[in-house]
This record gives C-alpha cells, structure tokens and sequence, in this order.
C-alpha cells in the first residue's frame, strides 16, 4: 500500500528536474581542476569549438573547450596526453550527462612536456624539417642583421653591443615577445616578415635572422617548440641563427635552422667577424701578395736574361739573308736585258706578218664572203616569206568557211535577247520581250507577241517566219547546215 506522504511531493518535468541538477552541479563545483589523459580528440568541430573527454584509470568525464578559449590556449590538446584542466563542472540537459567546460589547459608536469616535445620532434623530423641538406652556410660578411627577440631585455643589448666591438653594422631588430601567450605568433611574423622585405627597398633585406632568447625552464622555452616558429624558420629563405636559452637547453628551432648559437652572444659572433682580425688578415695577406709578385718579377727576369745570351747576334742572322739579297740584285739586271731581247725580237717578227699588202687581201676577202652571205640570206628570207604567205591564205579560206556569217547566208538567223544572249528556245518569253533576229544582210528588232504557235512549228520556226514577212522575204523551209 502506497505512503500517503508520497502524494504530497511535488510533480516535476524532466526539464525542471535537469536543470535543477544543472544550478546544483554548477553551485557545487563553480572552478576545478582536473588531472586526466585526453581521450577521443579530433581536433576543433566545424564551429571551432573541441570536444573530447578526460579519463583516468576509474572514471570518464567529457569536456568541451568553447572557439574563443581554444584559440587562447598555450598548449593544445593532443590525443593520449596528460594534462591538467581548469574550468567548471555543468551538465548537459539534452543527454543527462555532466561534463566540464575548460578554461585553461596544461601538460601535467615536466614528463608530459617532454613527450609532447619528443612526439613533435619526431614528427616534424619525418617531413624531412630537420635534414643537414636543407641548410645553407651563413655569408661571411652580413651588411644587415635582423634580430627577432624582446626589444626590452638583455638579450638585444648583449647582441648589439658584441656586434658592435667584433664589426659594426646595421641592425633591424623585429620585436616579438618570447614567452606567454601568443608569443609564438610573433616570432614567426618576425621571421616571415623579415624574409617579406624586398631587395633595395626601403628597409633593407637582412642577410642574416637571429632569433634570441635568454635562458629558462622548459615551459618558458616553450614557444619555440611550436610547430609555427619551426615551420616559419624552414620557410626563411635567409639563413637563421637560433640562439634560444643556454648552452644545455635545446627547442626544436634548434634543429631546423642554419646554425644553433650556445648563446645569444655566440650567434653575435658567429653573424659576423671580427674587423680588427679582418684587417690584420687583409694586410697580411696583401704583404705577401707584394712579396709573391716581386719574387715573380725576380725569377722572370732571372729567366729572361738566361735566354738572351742562347740567341744569336743581329749581325749573325742578318748576314746570310743580306748575301742572298745581293746576288739575286745582280741576277734581277741580267734577267732583264735578256727579257728585253726576247721581246724586241719576237716584236720584229710580228711586224714582218703585218705588211699592208696582206692586210689589203684579207679585207677584200671578208668583204667578198660577206656579201656572199647576204645574198643567200635574202634569198633564204624571200622564200619563207612566200611559205608563210600561203599557209596564211589557206587558213582564212577554212575560217570564212566555217564562220556563221556562212551560215547565216544559207538562209539561218541568229536571235538574241535584250541581254545580247542567244535565244535557243521559244520557251521563258513574255510577252512584249524585246528580241534581235540577225539575218545575212542585217537585223531585225522584234517583240513577242503572246500569240499561240501553229501546232507542228516550233516557237522558233514562227519567229523567223514573222522576221521574213517584216523583212519582205518568202517564208519556207530554213535550209540545212550541209547545203551548198
């Protein structure tokens, strides 16, 4: 049988009892914090916002890290990684479950840092960041330097001020904080941002990054484990000195850039040489230059004068070719009386052939074949003339005889439209058509009439017929082709 003091308990939804649960969970655990394993992360939703869990060895609790936090937080949450989450305890109506709304969020001690650093190193090692081959050798003498650190500690005055006593030159320096919050974005926008100036422009493209950093604990250090800044040092197209913390602390930027100072002083002196060094090395070396060049000119005139004395005096090799000189001088007379002779004799006889006797008799002989040609040439060209005359004739016999003009004065007629085309059927004519007939004698203009031709004779027979009425002539048969 039922308690009667049950009926006086109040009735409830399910609304108004989820919701009290939910002032009640709230009110009781307003700020905690949490030490778990994250579990099921896959990263932010669509919305920006994460969900997953945090679980122990006994329990499970979902958690949710809203859009505006998670993109707050130091370090993001990683699947299998220890933390320790801040926030509050709520519930959520809709499943009737608890969960906790983060805050804040931390590796849960030194170890958890350490994996998470080794899983991230191992990680960008794969994608090949890490390789020797990637890496350039710094220039020797740098005109410019940027240095990406804090503008205000004593890192930037250590590095300026060792620049400055080893070999003095400019110095851009990109402010960027290099612990806490959001310090990670700034130094890979002074790396990025440095590698975006152009050549010539109006701040001057630096030859060499240095991102420095004074020493630290592993969480204060920790901004140059993020995968921006290492991705942002592979990127540089500008060879990068890192000079993170002291001698025995290690990041990850150590790995991808050029060359890792211990120090941030080291990396000063690394950048750039020393000037008093350099000049003593200049002069030194151009000492023995000189040095090098006298002993040079020494030696080649030491060879020079060895080689005089093995040639032969100007006297000695002039004289052979002196000799030859002479006698063919007094050859050269000789030859030419000789060659004078021989010409003024075969000139005589040349002369003796050319009496003018014989010249009379070969033109007399030339003229007489000459007009002996001439002769045979006219006679040549009269007969062809003849020839041509002939065939002409007989040719404009056969086309007067085969021309229609002929025909026509068999009795045929030509017609031909007011186009001046020939008409060769009585068909396609309208009446009042303008028509030309061209008879032997002359031609007639005529116009169709539209009249019906007589059957048995053709348009065309009619036309001529009426043509040969108007002209006077007797109508009758047209003759054929072949009459005589």
């Amino acid at each position: 049988m039922a308690d009667p003091a049950q009926g006086n308990i109040p009735e409830l939804s399910v609304s108004d009892l989820a919701f009290a649960v939910k002032r009640t969970v709230e009110d009781a655990f307003p700020y905690v914090r949490l030490r778990g394993e994250v579990s099921g992360y896959r990263g932010p939703h669509s919305s920006g916002h994460c969900y997953f869990a945090l679980k122990d060895e006994k329990a499970r609790i979902d958690a949710i890290i809203w859009k505006g936090v998670f993109g707050r937080l130091r370090f993001k949450p990683e699947e299998g990684m220890e933390v320790i989450a801040t926030g509050k305890v709520t519930t959520y109506p809709g499943r009737s479950s608890y969960q906790i709304v983060i805050e804040s969020l931390e590796p849960a001690g030194v170890g958890a840092l350490m994996a998470l650093l080794e899983e991230r190193r191992r990680k960008l090692a794969a994608e090949g960041l890490f390789d020797e081959s990637r890496k350039v050798p710094l220039p020797y003498l740098p005109r410019v330097i940027g240095v990406v650190t804090s503008p205000t500690g004593a890192v930037i005055r250590d590095i300026l001020h060792r620049i400055s006593d080893r070999f003095p030159v400019r110095v851009l320096v990109w402010p960027a904080r290099v612990q806490g919050e959001g310090a990670e974005d700034e130094i890979a926008a002074g790396i990025r941002g440095f590698n975006a100036l152009a050549d010539g422009g109006p701040i001057p493209r630096p030859d060499v990054i240095i991102a420095a950093r004074g020493g630290g604990s592993l969480e204060d250090l920790w901004c140059f484990n993020e995968e921006i800044v290492v991705r942002a040092a592979a990127e540089s197209r500008i060879p990068i000195v890192s000079a993170v913390g002291h001698e025995t602390d290690w990041t990850l930027i150590d790995h991808v850039a050029d060359i890792r100072a211990p120090t941030p002083t080291a990396a000063a002196e690394m950048a750039v040489p020393v000037r008093t060094e350099l000049i003593a090395v200049v002069a030194d070396r151009g000492q023995r230059l000189k040095t090098g060049l006298m002993r040079l000119v020494q030696e080649r005139k030491a060879h020079l004068r060895a080689a005089t004395r093995g040639l032969p005096r100007l006297t000695d090799l002039l004289a052979l070719p002196r000799q030859r000189f002479d006698e063919a001088a007094g050859r050269l007379g000789r030859a030419l009386m000789a060659n004078t002779h021989a010409h003024g004799t075969r000139l005589v006889r040349a002369s003796g052939r050319l009496s003018p006797g014989r010249i009379t008799d070969r033109i007399v002989r030339g003229q007489e074949r000459v007009a002996t040609l001439q002769s045979r040439v006219g006679r040549a060209m009269s007969v062809l003339v003849e020839r041509r005359k002939d065939r002409l004739a007989r040719v404009a016999t056969l086309l007067d005889a085969l021309s229609y003009e002929q025909t026509l004065k068999r009795g045929y007629a030509l017609v031909r439209d007011a186009a001046g085309e020939m008409v060769r059927t009585a068909k396609g004519h309208a009446t009042g058509d303008r028509l030309e007939i061209r008879f032997a004698d002359g031609t007639l203009p005529v116009a169709v009439d539209g009249s019906t031709p007589r059957p048995g004779r053709s348009g065309a027979d009619v036309k001529t017929a009426d043509a040969q009425k108007k002209a006077g002539q007797k109508p009758g048969r047209q003759a054929s082709l072949f009459d005589d």
